[in-house]
Parts: C-alpha cells; structure tokens; sequence
C-alpha cells in the first residue's frame, strides 16, 4: 500500500528483548480497528465461522476454523460481519522480523521458512486441514514455558513453510517486489508500475528487452504464471483496489485513473480477480474504522 497514514499502526506489546508474545483469548466479537505493525503475526481462530476477514485489499468470510500469517506492516482485521458464536477462540503469535537473523535464514535448514516470511508480505491463508493438523500446538503453546514455546512455535513454522494449498490474500504488498534475479523482469516489473495509467501494449513491453511479442509473452507466463494482459490487469486491479479503500474516488474515476478507457471492462476484470465487484469492495471498506 503506498499509503499508510490513515491507518492505525498499532504499537504492540513486544520489546526487542521478547522473543515473541503469545495471546489466547475467548472473543464475543472483533472490534479491533483497522491496523499495521511492523510485527510478523500468525492468527489461529477457531468457532469463528461467519466473521470477515480483511488483509491489505481482500476480503473473505472466515470458516470455522481460520489459519492465517500476516506479514510486516500489512494492514488487516477480522470485523463482526455474520458470526453469531460469542465465545470465539482467537490465538494471536507475535515475532519480531529479526527473530531470525539473516545468517540463520541463509541456513539450508531454515530456507522453507525464509521463503515463508517473503511470501507473508501478501498475507498467506493456510487450509482448514493444516490449521486442523496444528490446533492442539496452538491450544498448547499458552501452557508451555518459555522454551517450550518456542520450540513449538518453530515446529508450527515448519509446519506452515511446507504446507500445501497456501493462498496469498492480498494482491499487493508493503514491499516492493524484488527481481534481483532477474534483470529483464525487473526492467518490466519497473516499466508496467511507472505507466499502468497509460495504453500499454505486447509490443511496447516486448521492445523494452528487445523479444518479439510471441516470446515475451512465453518469458511472462514462465515468470509470473500469467499472460502479460493478465499480469497488466493484476496490476491496473491492485492499484484501484487500493484507491477504492484509501480515496475519496468514485468507481467511474477509479476505473480511469488505473488505466480503464471501459468502465464495463473494468468491472468485469474487477470482480474477475477480487470476486466481487468495485463497489460492493468500495462498501466492505467503508466500515472499516480507520484513524484519520
């Protein structure tokens, strides 16, 4: 997001000294604003089905049984929306992003849950059979000592670095994107990000690495798994989304200022990627409370 300012950042109760901070709480509602902390968060929520959740720009309704990892200030809460338990189980982990050091991470060992830490920049929600498999851990980690707990916690991050059917939420991040391995992505990535508002055709992206439209857009599918149409639009989206939460724009100006000459189009590669459409998005975050 590029904006944060209006958004709560919440100072949380972990100093440098803490490992990390566990939280296990029976909740009548959720009423937390909301917010971003520089701090990594994994959230267990168990009879919440009904409440809805919202990390950077999406949004979901929660089942039964919820899973989720929260990256470095990336905006997010679980707002009361259609759960009618009043005796949720909420189980909040907090760590520091320095809780490991980069000589650990670099470490063949701990590579899984480096790449899990990148990732959580997006959000990322486990599958009702991971959060399943590890709800004992966490119902458990309230009971440990110290060390206990943190030998567990780093068997339940182990657990989610190799987990499967993960599902990053949020279709942009605090972070930019990094293509250090890739100069010509990069090159793109920059490119598309600076001019997005504008007509961007095949041939204009392909000419900025001399390819021919054929094979740049087998290079795209290769590196993001998407046509470069595709990835444009992701992009286009990601932005509006963003405004639709942050400004006062209509969905007429927002459909325009992200690179829309059609606002039909618009609505339709809207609702196609976010599941719902700008303005029913537009309404999901107006209730949202945030600090102006």
């Amino acid at each position: 997001m590029s904006k944060l300012e209006n958004i709560l950042r919440e100072i949380t109760p972990l100093s440098p000294e803490d490992s990390f901070l566990v939280f296990d709480r029976i909740k009548a509602s959720f009423d937390f604003p909301y917010h971003y902390h520089p701090e990594i968060e994994i959230n267990f929520i168990s009879k919440g089905k009904g409440y809805r959740r919202m990390i950077g720009d999406h949004t979901g309704e929660i089942g039964d049984i919820e899973l989720v990892l929260v990256g470095p200030n990336l905006p997010h809460c679980w707002a009361n929306h259609k759960c009618k338990n009043r005796k949720t189980h909420e189980i909040t982990v907090q760590f520091n992003q320095d809780f490991f050091n980069q000589s650990m991470m670099d470490k063949n060992i701990l590579k899984p849950i480096s790449n899990l830490m990148k990732e959580s920049i997006r959000g990322i929600l486990f599958s009702q059979e991971t959060a399943e498999k590890l709800k004992d851990s966490f119902f458990n980690l309230s009971k440990m000592n110290s060390f206990e707990s943190f030998i567990e916690i780093m068997k339940i991050l182990n657990e989610l670095a190799i987990a499967e059917d993960k599902t990053l939420l949020s279709s942009y991040s605090i972070e930019l994107e990094t293509f250090a391995d890739n100069d010509k992505m990069k090159i793109v990535h920059d490119f598309v990000h600076k001019n997005f508002e504008s007509k961007i055709t095949l041939h204009d992206a392909a000419s900025l690495i001399n390819m021919s439209s054929v094979t740049f857009n087998r290079f795209i599918k290769k590196r993001t798994g998407k046509t470069f149409v595709n990835y444009l639009n992701e992009i286009r989206i990601s932005y509006a989304a963003r405004w639709l939460m942050e400004k006062n724009l209509t969905v007429f100006e927002t459909a325009f200022e992200a690179g829309f000459n059609n606002i039909a189009n618009f609505n339709k590669v809207f609702k196609s990627i976010k599941k719902t459409t700008p303005t029913e998005f537009k309404e999901l975050f107006k209730g949202v409370k945030k600090i102006e």
